[in-house]
């Protein structure tokens, strides 16, 4: 089935809330990686961070190393995101 013009923009159409999230995420390209927040005691029913203060990639963005911390060796997941303007995010 092809698409003509009118149902190419109703498709396209966001609702109004949801155009106003996809602006704001994509006007927040700089986001911060702050202090590793992972357990590396979990194992054993303890609590323990490494006090790596802050992500450092290990390789060039693109590459698989660029998501692992050269000072920890963590994921960057781990690692506190801060997206400018909308504050911390665990």
């Amino acid at each position: 089935m092809e698409l003509d013009e009118y149902n190419k923009e109703e498709i396209i159409e966001m609702h109004p809330q949801m155009e106003a999230t996809a602006l704001r995420l994509a006007n927040s390209s700089e986001v911060k990686y702050k202090e590793c927040l992972k357990n590396h005691a979990v194992g054993i029913g303890g609590h323990a961070l490494d006090g790596c203060c802050g992500f450092m990639a290990a390789g060039e963005e693109g590459t698989l190393d660029a998501l692992k911390c050269a000072s920890c060796n963590c994921h960057r997941n781990f690692h506190l995101k801060e997206n400018k303007g909308e504050g911390f995010h665990y």
